[in-house]
């Protein structure tokens, strides 16, 4: 059965607990990373869950992300069939992932803000399923159905924030992904047993920017299911427990892409030109997050027995 942790801070301290509804029940393990407790092993955290009897109200805490900043975040790029379609990418065509990374201090809570760099002008968001790694790897592995519970703990939402200005033009996916505040994760951290693994292809994932449904997609829509992207991961990635995968992001980005035809047309153009020109065309988008926004996703299986809680973030001005 699913357990849905959460870790929260008090007055007194930062520690886990287990949620349900509104009322949290602490554990009583001494972790204090995300890759101590999983490490601990499901029946052990199952067991420190069942040892417990105390509740405490989630509105008298403060929630954080349940992935501590020893994680690496790993992540796959155009993995959802129309935001591929979208992107002038066939998907049954693609035969490989692109994968990039995120570094670990951009890692943020649930709730709160997102800063937008002073020098940042097109910033967007991505709602995605996160997969939080139980595992530690040394070497190549093969992931399978039958195996990816040894692999996979479980999930939660993420928030791939991007600087498009920065990552585009500059060809720079780490570092217009990596700005603190640009990885919120979070609230819950659901771990899946084995038999529900199934979950990870039946998530209703969506995205609201001041309460406009922006992006609303199902995990099915997958092109690389996880299996397989960690399979084709592991050739280049060790893998501890507590590390998280970002597995893609639907359709209804703010990036406008060309279309193919403008792209190879581009190739015509002297580089600095034809970046003053993106750059024009994108501040056109009304859809790039603004000062003020509020941008809130939530991830809820289809037969509503896993909620994954409710990210709620404002956008912020450097100061």
């Amino acid at each position: 059965m699913a357990l849905h942790i959460v870790r929260y801070e008090t007055a007194k301290n930062i520690q886990w607990g287990v949620i349900e509804g509104d009322k949290i029940s602490p554990l009583k393990v001494p972790c204090t990373s995300t890759q101590a407790l999983l490490e601990m092993g499901r029946d052990a955290i199952r067991q420190a869950a069942a040892d417990t009897d105390a509740t405490i109200e989630l509105d008298s805490v403060k929630l954080l992300s349940p992935i501590t900043d020893s994680a690496k975040v790993l992540c796959q790029g155009a993995n959802y069939r129309q935001h591929m379609l979208d992107s002038g990418v066939d998907p049954d065509a693609k035969t490989f992932n692109m994968f990039f990374t995120k570094s670990s201090a951009s890692i943020t809570d649930p709730t709160g803000d997102i800063i937008r760099p002073k020098h940042v002008t097109l910033l967007d968001y991505e709602v995605e399923m996160t997969l939080v790694l139980g595992k530690r790897t040394q070497g190549p592995v093969t992931v399978n159905n039958s195996n990816l519970h040894e692999y996979v703990a479980g999930v939660c939402i993420g928030n791939d924030v991007s600087a498009r200005d920065i990552q585009i033009p500059q060809m720079q996916f780490h570092k217009g992904k990596s700005y603190r505040t640009f990885c919120p994760l979070g609230p819950v951290l659901c771990l899946l047993d084995k038999d529900e693994m199934h979950y990870l292809n039946e998530f209703q994932l969506k995205l609201t920017v001041n309460g406009a449904i922006r992006q609303e997609d199902s995990t099915a829509n997958l092109v690389f299911k996880p299996a397989e992207a960690l399979t084709e991961y592991s050739q280049i990635q060790d893998f501890e427990a507590g590390d998280v995968l970002m597995t893609g992001t639907p359709a209804g980005c703010a990036l406008g892409l060309p279309s193919p035809f403008v792209v190879r047309l581009s190739a015509l153009i002297p580089e600095a030109k034809k970046w003053q020109l993106f750059l024009k065309g994108q501040s056109r988008r009304e859809q790039y997050l603004k000062i003020g926004d509020k941008v809130e996703s939530t991830i809820i299986s289809r037969d509503g027995k896993i909620n994954l809680g409710r990210q709620s973030h404002v956008i912020k001005g450097q100061a």
